[in-house]
């Protein structure tokens, strides 16, 4: 038995207009610099920490906000600035700020600074050593210097120390086309600290030929973070791969053979539960399956993908957590008239599911919904226009 309780919070007094997608990067950072309508700042980025309080980071004004609820998002401590000097900053659904908590209390975030140049962006840093009262002046982890596109930004640490961000990046797409050659996709770098962020290290290239905007998930496993995105196969093959940053070795994660000369704009989400399984999430409009999917991952046995959600209603952007052998999933739903969040969980590691609970509804434009999990409950945040931030509460059933 599942007992829920609907939190409705309204955090955005700014105007919000509709969400928009991201057009397909054609790497104009050499052309002059013009203005920019602002973009939407639906997106928010929200942790547990291990005391299971709710971390809340969100953009307004051109401010970065970082702020904490001790209640399950009853109410909000005042919000800090994390950056003093206005910048725009990425905050629509394939692009949100990051926030995750070490077990010592160090706040880390990352987040997608958009820069006049089209398409171009660094990846920013900052961190609070006091529990959030307040943050390190903000830093650009990408080192190139080059204005370009260095975006989508995903960020883990296994809470004792060590921290690993990853991005895409056009640098290596930029030096080829300098030289008359010809490039497709983007490349994945990373960077890692073992210091709870006090210091990184120099900017490593993963992997090359990634899709151009669909975002990154990491996760951190018992062998290091793992991380999963939409990679280019062959000539034009938009399917996901999965590798450990520390370990390397890419492996093939989706067959769906969705061939097609465009970034769809659609990334996966990846967890890892207590016995070190992976758990996926993906869209997909490949030649073999079409629509939203979840597998697991133990070792080298995979799951036959299972089918999530309601293709006629567009089921999308699916989003997963994972506790012990607890595993939420959660993704967004349109019939037309209004968004639902929608919900299933699995209390034997993904062995079976629960039927789809439609959590919340919306009319007007709504971010993609955001579940969390610790030891003691579930939590999915859903940001909206309307009725601004909305928080759905579980208590976990431990499963007998």
């Amino acid at each position: 038995m599942w007992i829920h309780r609907v939190i409705a919070i309204l955090l955005l007094s700014i105007p919000v207009t509709v969400l928009a997608d991201h057009e397909i990067p054609a790497m104009e950072s050499q052309r002059e610099a013009k203005p920019r309508p602002p973009k939407t700042t639906l997106a928010v980025g929200v942790t547990l920490d291990g005391d299971g309080r709710l971390w809340l980071a969100k953009v307004e004004n051109q401010r970065l906000l970082v702020s904490r609820s001790d209640d399950g998002g009853k109410s909000f401590s005042s919000p800090v600035v994390v950056t003093p000097e206005a910048e725009d900053i990425s905050a629509d659904g394939e692009n949100r700020p990051k926030i995750a908590v070490a077990r010592d209390g160090t706040v880390l975030l990352t987040w997608t600074q958009t820069l006049p140049q089209k398409y171009s962006g660094n990846i920013r840093f900052a961190r609070s050593t006091d529990s959030g009262r307040s943050f390190s002046t903000p830093a650009t982890l990408n080192d190139d210097g080059r204005i370009t596109s260095h975006r989508f930004d995903v960020l883990a640490i296994d809470g004792a120390g060590r921290v690993a961000v990853a991005w895409l990046d056009a640098r290596d797409r930029d030096a080829t086309k300098e030289q008359g050659g010809k490039s497709s996709g983007l490349s994945m770098y990373t960077v890692q600290s073992s210091d709870n962020g006090a210091s990184f290290g120099a900017n490593r290239k993963f992997q090359q030929r990634t899709c151009e905007c669909c975002r990154i998930a990491l996760t951190w496993t018992p062998t290091g973070p793992v991380v999963f995105w939409r990679n280019i196969f062959g000539v034009n093959t938009r399917d996901f791969a999965i590798a450990n940053l520390d370990q390397g070795a890419v492996r093939r994660a989706t067959d769906d053979e969705w061939q097609i000369d465009a970034c769809p704009h659609n990334g996966g989400s990846i967890a890892a539960d207590g016995q070190g399984r992976l758990h996926l999430t993906w869209f997909t409009n490949g030649n073999k399956r079409q629509g939203l999917f979840y597998k697991r991952i133990d070792g080298d046995w995979e799951s036959q993908p299972m089918a999530i959600g309601n293709p006629a209603t567009q089921a999308n952007h699916a989003a997963v957590v994972a506790a012990g052998d607890t595993i939420i999933l959660t993704w967004r739903e349109f019939d037309g008239r209004a968004y639902s969040v929608q919900m299933m969980h699995s209390k034997d590691g993904g062995s079976s599911w629960g039927e789809p609970q439609r959590l919340m509804d919306a009319t007007g434009a709504a971010d993609y919904p955001v579940p969390l999990i610790n030891g003691k409950q579930v939590l999915v945040v859903w940001n909206t226009a309307a009725e601004g931030l909305r928080i759905v509460s579980f208590e976990r059933i431990p499963a007998k």
